[in-house]
């Protein structure tokens, strides 16, 4: 059991660490909707496999179909819109670690909107570090390109946002139904899917170009890092506890960042890694440090808990 939960941990930080490699290839012959069309459609269908293999129910509730509709957009169409728009300017190892911002940000939101979420001194101090660390990413290179440069990190923080509004919405709104987390992924990509597929007519130009690394690379995306990258994280979750499942957040940008060195020869700027240490350092101090579990917690959907929910990657 631990070497298979390990194995899944290492494969879920490859997973969402590599995404925005996979989404800059995408953009060879792709345009950033079609993208994000490509990705929710082979997750949709990814994660029915699962449904099927599992014979896991889907919910009949209309009214939790509604909320998870609230979620889809701001958990899925939003967030990979504004990134893979984003991508287009930025490389893709700045946008893993962009992204990195999502547990300060719904530390933020979910002081704002949760009563038992009290802002203390330590999680203040972490937030303040954490953002500071944005400012370092952006820094006076960034500030001075100014145009799609600075907006495309604009767009990356709006998209982190997004995330952590998305997250207090499911823990105070989907979680408390104890709904298994395989049929609320599902029904969260499927709606997802459902909207781009109604758009297809508006996405249809320009003709897109697949070639053998896209089709490779959107196959990735929408398969490994939106699909079952839900199913993994769920088990880490429940064998590890919140808390230590949270590390991969870690570890994600160090991921992304590695892989577009190495595979897209991208050059990291000196404010990169340390706007990165300073932001993980800030999570860190906002939210603990990963600790030993006493025993295994079972959550059933990886938002339940506000520690918890920063790993969804996108």
């Amino acid at each position: 059991m631990r070497v298979r939960i390990g194995a899944q941990f290492v494969a879920l930080a490859c997973a969402w660490g590599s995404s925005f490699l996979f989404i800059k290839v995408a953009l060879d012959g792709l345009t950033p909707a079609q993208v994000v069309w490509g990705r929710l459609v082979l997750g949709a269908l990814a994660l029915c496999a699962v449904m099927a293999v599992t014979r896991s129910r889907i919910p009949r509730d209309p009214g939790l179909w509604l909320r998870l509709s609230v979620v889809s957009v701001l958990l899925c169409v939003v967030p990979f819109l504004l990134f893979s728009w984003a991508e287009q300017h930025l490389d893709s190892g700045m946008a893993s670690i962009l992204n990195a911002t999502t547990p300060l940000l719904t530390l933020a939101v979910s002081t704002a909107a949760l009563a038992d979420e009290r802002l203390d001194r330590r999680r203040a101090a972490g937030l303040l570090t954490g953002f500071a660390g944005v400012l370092v990413l952006i820094g006076p290179a960034g500030l001075a390109a100014g145009g799609g440069h600075l907006l495309a990190e604009f767009a990356c923080l709006g998209a982190t946002a997004c995330y952590g509004v998305a997250f207090v919405y499911l823990r105070r709104f989907i979680a408390p139904r104890g709904l298994p987390a395989v049929s609320v992924a599902f029904v969260q990509v499927t709606i997802g899917a459902v909207i781009m597929l109604a758009a297809t007519p508006w996405l249809a130009e320009p003709t897109p170009r697949i070639d053998a690394p896209i089709a490779l690379g959107m196959l990735a995306l929408g398969a490994l890092s939106t699909g079952l990258a839900y199913l993994w994280n769920n088990n880490i979750v429940q064998a590890w506890g919140a808390v230590n499942a949270s590390a991969v957040t870690y570890l994600t940008p160090v991921v992304g960042v590695t892989a577009g060195v190495i595979l897209l020869g991208e050059r990291p700027t000196w404010n990169q890694p340390l706007g990165a240490v300073l932001v993980i350092a800030g999570i860190m101090a906002a939210h603990g440090a990963p600790r030993p579990a006493s025993r295994p917690v079972v959550v059933p959907d990886e938002a339940v808990d506000v520690e918890a929910e920063e790993r969804v990657v996108r």
